[in-house]
Formats: structure tokens, sequence, C-alpha cells
């Protein structure tokens, strides 16, 4: 993800996710709660989101309307991963089991959200190895893993 969007973007990136055409004044009447904060500091930002590629505008008579242009899973796992780089000092990928109970991850989104936690972490994705366990393969741009994908995302890696 080349731009990181603030909070606030992000807070306005959930809805649009949600709901992929939403009026700026139906935006901001749903994040005024969390936000606390008025319509033109909403219009703003989605201005500023408009300029970063985050969101995209389209007007309609006296209304504009805007959506997502940054997709869901690779934006929200590269926050993770990068959180817990920067944080928490890990070099492997959160385990997919702490993403299970989101209210914005659908449980069948789990293996294409760990998919992009491995790929961000340099590694192909969580295998099963001949034991049963979780075995983690390496590979570089050019050579596509050949691996099956674990069923259980709630294994950590070693």
């Amino acid at each position: 993800m080349s731009v990181t969007p603030t909070s606030a973007e992000l807070e306005i990136l959930k809805l649009l996710w949600q709901q992929p055409r939403v009026s700026g004044r139906e935006l901001h009447d749903q994040l005024e709660p969390v936000l606390q904060w008025g319509y033109s500091s909403t219009r703003k930002t989605l201005e500023r989101m408009v300029e970063k590629g985050l969101v995209a505008v389209e007007s309609d008579g006296s209304k504009n309307f805007y959506q997502a242009q940054v997709a869901k899973l690779p934006t929200l796992a590269a926050l993770a991963a990068d959180f817990s780089k920067r944080v928490l000092g890990l070099a492997a990928p959160l385990p997919i089991s702490m993403f299970a109970d989101s209210q914005l991850i659908q449980t069948q989104e789990l293996a294409e959200l760990e998919q992009h936690l491995a790929m961000l972490a340099g590694l192909s994705a969580v295998a099963v190895d001949s034991s049963g366990g979780p075995a983690v393969a390496q590979h570089t741009a050019d050579q596509a893993p050949n691996i099956q994908v674990a069923e259980n995302h709630t294994k950590e890696l070693p």
C-alpha cells in the first residue's frame, strides 16, 4: 500500500467497504458519533482522500457519492503487517486467529487475508507439513509457490 490512511480516513474506508457507494452527508452522519467533528471536516477529509487515491467521488446533481478505491483485505493486511513490525517487532505475520472475531472481515475472507499477510512477510503461505503442523515456505517474486494452504487458520507460526 503506497498511502497509509490516517485513523479518520480508515474509519471512512471501513464504512465504504461495507457500503460501496455513499453520499458525503450519509458518511458524515454515520461517522459523527465516532469522530465528533463537523460536516466541513468530513468533506475536507474526503477531498484529501480523493487526492491520495483512497476514494473516488462521483457527482450526481448536488450530491457527491464516494466509493473506496483501495481493496479492503490488502489494505488491512498492510496495516496489520506494519503494526506487527513497527510496534511489536515481529518478523513473522500475525496469526490469522487474531482476526477471527472481526466485524469487518467475513469468515470466508480469512484465507485471503492470511495470504496477504504471508506475502507481506515474505512468506508464500501457511502450509501443512508431513506431520500435519504448520510449515512455512519462502519464495522470491519469480518463483510460484506450490503448497496447500492449511484449513485450520488458528494455528500460530513457529
